[in-house]
């Protein structure tokens, strides 16, 4: 990987965006889920408003939980979750060596219940939110290198 002076970070547009396909793909599937209790335990309720505001507010707390573990489990697997992916951009430690566990732990948890601290990325040189700032990553873009062994 190339030094930190020699790196391209990501701008707010391509974060923003695989963001929004991540955060997607987390409220597909807690939707899910909840539609298929609902089903589930609709002999159990009385009336179908009830199951609604005993629904509702586990989904409220549930959808940015799961939208943790689930970029805890990218980010430390994979350096990047699907979203980013598809943008091409991947988190890593501001010296540029993969990020881990615990980074993975800080960022995900505040930029699951505290997104607004991504705003920060604005005006920071190095494109940094506050989660991460606070975990101590950086978020790059993924130049893809041609591969010399395959025929043109």
């Amino acid at each position: 990987m190339t030094g930190p002076s020699h790196r391209e970070y990501a701008g707010l547009v391509s974060r923003a965006v695989a963001y929004v396909v991540d955060l997607v793909v987390v409220t597909a599937c807690v939707s899910g889920t909840a539609a298929v209790l609902a089903l589930v335990s609709v002999g159990l309720v009385a009336e179908p408003r009830d199951l609604v505001r005993a629904v509702l507010p586990f989904l409220v707390l549930l959808t940015p939980a799961f939208l943790a573990v689930y970029s805890l489990v990218f980010w430390g697997l994979a350096g990047r979750t699907p979203g980013m992916a598809l943008l091409g951009v991947r988190v890593v430690r501001v010296n540029g060596r993969p990020v881990g566990w615990v980074s993975s732990v800080v960022r995900a948890m505040l930029l699951a219940y505290v997104p607004i601290g991504a705003v920060w990325s604005l005006v920071d040189r190095r494109r940094q939110g506050v989660h991460d700032k606070l975990a101590r990553t950086t978020v790059i873009r993924v130049v893809a290198t041609p591969d010399r062994s395959a025929p043109p």
